[in-house]
């Protein structure tokens, strides 16, 4: 099969992506792919979604008339802006500056009703606010430092801290590690934030991505299974993925992460959608569990391509 076109037979979201970081086509090839992005396809079909309350499905995080015994629903806004944000939505077009102004001025957090770019609670929600704050133009230079200073000694991050916990949480750690990345890329951080981020490598690394440091056991079988979209949740591809997006050398500790992600490699070259995290969604991106993703294969083929050096 011939990878590149058939991810290439998708939507603009995943064809600028696999034209920037696997065709090496000319820059202003990938412009034009990106800029489609907010009139065509999922990421038009996601900005017509948005109320006038500035909401998706009428909710910050969980919309309040969602109660579905199966999963947390993932038609609100946060994780509605995740979506434009990996689709690669120009945060300078007419269309995103809208929708953001939109959030900025009327979505408030169910938590406490707060505006959403003053955060939350959670480090792991707040790693997103920064994530999308910084991505969307966004001031967030306060959450990032409520996040610096909750980081737990082991270096990483819990949302369970305020409930007494000491010991850091992979999902956690990975949403706040993610924001704190895309602060710097947009914004250059602070010396605190980075060295923060840092740490929160370390604990990452200091367990291969995916074992307890104190036994070396694997922490959870699932995390070798790849779902897209993550939302929350932890996997060794998205730690891969994280390290790749942050650059530099590839450290010698994610070999045994990058030999999973190889080893998931279907014969026809492909990745697979394996454990979606259930819950109401507004359209899928794809055939299912079980089925090829392009969106994994992806993810994995330029993780790989970053990590062995090409």
């Amino acid at each position: 099969m011939d990878l590149t076109a058939w991810l290439l037979e998708s939507d603009p979201a995943l064809r600028w992506q696999v034209l920037r970081d696997l065709a090496d086509a000319p820059p202003e090839q990938v412009r034009a792919e990106r800029e489609l992005v907010a009139t065509h396809g999922w990421g038009a079909r996601l900005l017509a979604l948005q109320g006038a309350d500035g909401q998706w499905d009428g909710g910050t995080y969980w919309p309040d008339h969602d109660d579905d015994p199966h999963g947390q629903p993932w038609t609100a806004t946060t994780y509605s802006l995740l979506l434009l944000r990996d689709f690669g939505l120009n945060p300078a077009s007419r269309e995103a500056r809208r929708a953001v102004s939109l959030v900025r001025e009327k979505s408030r957090w169910e938590e406490g009703n707060q505006p959403f770019f003053e955060g939350e609670t959670e480090p792991c929600i707040n790693g997103m606010v920064v994530g999308l704050g910084a991505y969307f133009g966004e001031n967030v230079d306060t959450v990032v430092e409520r996040l610096v200073s909750e980081q737990l000694p082991d270096g990483g991050w819990n949302c369970e801290a305020g409930h007494g916990s000491t010991r850091s949480s992979f999902h956690t750690t990975i949403c706040v590690l993610e924001g704190l990345r895309q602060h710097e890329h947009a914004a250059g951080g602070t010396g605190a934030s980075r060295a923060a981020r840092h740490r929160g490598e370390e604990y990452l690394l200091d367990r291969r991505l995916h074992r307890r440091k104190s036994t070396g056991s694997e922490v959870d079988p699932g995390w070798l299974q790849f779902s897209y979209p993550t939302r929350w949740f932890y996997d060794v591809l998205r730690g891969l993925d994280y390290f790749r997006s942050a650059g530099g050398t590839p450290d010698e500790r994610l070999g045994e992460a990058a030999e999973v992600v190889r080893s998931r490699q279907q014969p026809d070259g492909t990745w697979l959608l394996e454990n979606t995290h259930p819950g109401k969604v507004h359209f899928t991106l794809e055939d299912g569990d079980g089925q090829p993703s392009r969106w994994n294969t992806l993810r994995a083929l330029r993780a790989l391509r970053w990590y062995e050096g090409r």
